[in-house]
């Protein structure tokens, strides 16, 4: 076996073999380490490549063995086809084409589960009546809570783009709040009467909000119709069969389904 090589690819070092780094002759790689294209060095003397480190991975595992081997929820395609297309290592951007086709229709066809809930708490807080003079009030406020599942990790990113939370003063995108690709848990109040705007930033308190219409949603009634408008528009439509009646008219459950 020849002796092992090590490559900088943008900060991040692998080590492996010329006979991986040759094994397809025609790219860049190849060329690069059978002597026809020069080489640059770090300063600890392994061989530098200014290209994405975090993706090679997948390109190195890719001249290993001659197969596309990527995560489930994994969300840099576009990122590692065109690391693949600066390699120029073609089995590799036939199979990342043939992989995009297959994500493409699997995102065609898809689910999205919602559950929702909601409950009522007391806010205790206090208000300025007067210079130096204040007293403590006490209000019901509504708390809403939603789990969002979709089997299209694109919906739920155009999801994000619609649905806004409004804390400290600012709107932020649900987005940031993903658990996973097809997972989505949004908590948020209403407006809560004679609450001072300060309270909501220091209780912790985030309300949502709908852009572009820029609605703020105070009840799961305004919630679901803008989750529908969003979906349905997407394609998707409401499941029959599930779930029952009485829980999708009480805004429990939202199961819909999408078929191209």
């Amino acid at each position: 076996m020849s002796d092992p090589i090590t490559l900088n690819v943008g900060g991040k070092l692998y080590t492996t073999s010329l006979a991986t780094l040759t094994s397809f002759p025609d790219s860049m790689l190849g060329a690069m380490f059978s002597g026809k294209m020069p080489t640059k060095r770090d300063s600890q003397g392994n061989c530098f490549i200014d290209r994405d480190g975090k993706v090679f991975r997948y390109i190195l595992n890719f001249l290993r063995t001659s197969h596309l081997d990527l995560p489930e929820d994994f969300q840099e395609m576009g990122l590692l086809r065109r690391e693949a297309d600066f390699y120029q290592v073609q089995p590799l951007i036939e199979a990342l084409q043939e992989k995009e086709v297959e994500l493409s229709k699997a995102e065609k066809n898809a689910m999205l589960n919602i559950t929702l809930n909601q409950r009522v708490q007391t806010v205790h807080f206090t208000v300025r009546e007067a210079p130096q003079i204040y007293s403590l009030s006490s209000s019901s406020m509504e708390v809403f809570n939603a789990n969002i599942f979709s089997t299209s990790c694109l919906f739920l990113k155009l999801l994000g783009s619609k649905l806004f939370y409004c804390s400290n003063g600012n709107l932020s995108s649900i987005t940031s709040h993903l658990q996973d690709p097809n997972h989505l848990t949004l908590d948020w109040v209403a407006n809560v009467e004679g609450l001072p705007e300060e309270e909501y930033t220091k209780q912790n308190l985030r309300r949502l909000w709908v852009v572009p219409a820029n609605k703020q949603i105070n009840s799961f009634q305004v919630f679901v119709e803008e989750v529908l408008k969003i979906a349905l528009s997407d394609g998707f439509c409401i499941d029959s069969s599930h779930p029952h009646a009485l829980d999708f008219m009480n805004n429990k459950i939202i199961r819909l389904i999408r078929y191209r």
